[in-house]
């Protein structure tokens, strides 16, 4: 092995190329010994033509010398070149000989459990991409050759949509409870009121500000998509009044625990002492966040180039739901029979049916409201803390789904729901049921009140979310893999869940309107 060894070829291919300069340089040594060989009056004689001729002898023997050094250099490297070929030509000859053996080490397939995350899947995620494009384009070209083009203002804007203003001026006059809540606050640190008298004025408050566009909705007639609005805004400013409330009582509880030496000031950030300051109150009503507090982290400017396109993408993918909505969900919906009380095949192959369309338009829901709107809101606000939401596709469990999906609201319940629970001797399992429960009750809330039916559908789905928790949980813990969790998240939210809901909530009011003619 040491004879085949790079650097004793090396070795030996420059002992070669000295022997040739050795060889080069012979006539000079001649020359010397011939000289040294003549007398000194021949040598006198002929002193100034030999200094010539040395001259001219050693100016072509230095010529020599560097072109037959880029010889031998040339020689070397198309020998070791050569020798290359050989070498590889050998080494193919024996790999692919029929004695050569072909199995040499332990493999697994690219597409076994061990070995699937160690690969690229790129070529099948462009398959996906492709099959996506082809089926959804054949849907497409067979939506529009069965139903034409469905799009209609009136689905959006219509005559009756004008009767709807007492449900604008209920949401504009929403910004009357944060006034009053600000008020019983500002008298409580100048201690005008006490501490009794605070609670019982903010329960109010806050109670009437979730009930009173509830009445308003249930006593107008109004559309769907009104309603929904006017309940949505309702809900959220419920959750920031409440944010506002609970967090100016913990300040005035820290604050006089504080003078009465039970809590070391030192502990404290400086922060924490303030009154009620109303230009905190009005930026937090503004911001994208649930969660009050005095300040929060800003940006040095505001981008306009940014905001700019940010507004043309929520545009266009808004666009982009309204037109799904028309063109798929409503002709499917239409035309389907109630899932509960007809064929169970027929209903499955509704819900199949509808999930993708479905599917598209949460999608794009997701990404109009939590990435782009609430982006733009802060961005126009220098609003600092941007992580609205955050992997929930990766999620492994169902309840890892809602720690990561909406984080205004996560963030909001573990700071006002679910430690004060904890705190109060309530067991973990029980907060984890108390927060499931608000959130269905404001799902129910923000579906059933504008459609006028109370058949807790949405509340029914959200509570069925617990043992969905501790089935993944369960299955996690089991067979510890994350694929099982996120394909039964997918499956029931995406491809089950939503689809049902929607049928149901549609023939519910279509029944309702026939029932009152």
């Amino acid at each position: 092995m040491a004879l085949l060894d790079t650097s004793d070829i090396g070795d030996s291919t420059a002992i070669r190329g000295e022997i040739r300069r050795r060889r080069s340089v012979k006539p000079d040594a001649g020359f010397g010994i011939g000289d040294g060989l003549y007398d000194s009056s021949s040598s006198s004689r002929t002193n100034s033509s030999e200094e010539e001729g040395e001259s001219l002898t050693n100016g072509f023997d230095e010529n020599e010398r560097i072109r037959a050094g880029d010889e031998t250099q040339t020689t070397q490297e198309n020998k070791q070149k050569t020798d290359q070929r050989r070498d590889k030509t050998s080494l193919l000859q024996y790999a692919y000989r029929a004695s050569s053996p072909a199995h040499r080490r332990i493999k697994e397939s690219p597409l076994s459990s061990d070995a699937i995350f160690k690969q690229s899947h790129a070529g099948l995620f462009n398959l996906c991409i492709v099959v996506l494009v082809a089926v959804n384009g054949r849907l497409i070209i067979e939506n529009l050759m069965k139903y034409g083009l469905l799009i209609n203002s009136n689905f959006w804007f219509s005559s009756r949509s004008l009767r709807d203003w007492p449900l604008l001026m209920c949401c504009v006059s929403l910004l009357f409870f944060p006034l009053a809540a600000y008020i019983v606050e500002k008298l409580a640190w100048k201690k005008r009121i006490s501490d009794p008298v605070v609670i019982t004025l903010h329960v109010i408050v806050t109670t009437t500000a979730i009930l009173y566009p509830v009445f308003m909705i249930l006593r107008v007639d109004s559309v769907v998509l009104s309603g929904v609005s006017l309940m949505l805004c309702a809900c959220i400013n419920w959750l920031k009044l409440t944010s506002f409330v609970h967090t100016s009582y913990d300040m005035r509880s820290l604050v006089n625990s504080t003078d009465k030496g039970e809590t070391e000031s030192e502990s404290l950030d400086i922060e924490l002492f303030y009154d009620a300051d109303f230009k905190s109150l009005v930026y937090f009503l503004l911001a994208p966040t649930l969660c009050y507090q005095l300040r929060y982290p800003r940006t040095a400017f505001i981008r306009k180039g940014w905001v700019l396109r940010q507004l043309i993408k929520l545009i266009i993918f808004t666009g982009l739901m309204g037109f799904i909505i028309e063109q798929y969900i409503n002709p499917i919906v239409q035309n389907s029979q109630h899932p509960l009380n007809g064929d169970i095949l027929y209903a499955i192959e509704r819900v199949l049916k509808l999930s993708v369309p479905n599917l598209y338009v949460w999608l794009c829901m997701f990404y109009c409201f939590f990435h782009l709107w609430l982006n733009i809101l802060a961005e126009l606000l220098r609003f600092g803390d941007r992580e609205f939401y955050k992997d929930w596709w990766n999620a492994q469990t169902i309840e890892e789904y809602w720690r990561l999906w909406n984080m205004p609201v996560h963030k909001w319940i573990v700071r006002h729901l679910y430690f004060p629970c904890l705190r109060n001797g309530i067991p973990k399992g029980a907060a984890i049921l108390v927060a499931f429960f608000m959130s269905a009750v404001f799902h129910e809330l923000c579906i059933a009140v504008p459609c006028h039916i109370f058949k807790f559908w949405a509340f029914i789905g959200i509570m069925f979310q617990v043992p969905l928790v501790l089935l993944t949980n369960y299955l996690q813990n089991k067979f510890q893999n994350s694929m099982v969790g996120n394909i039964i998240f997918w499956c029931f939210f995406s491809i089950l869940g939503q689809p049902m809901c929607v049928l149901l909530y549609y023939h519910d009011v279509m029944n309702q309107k026939v029932n009152s003619k």
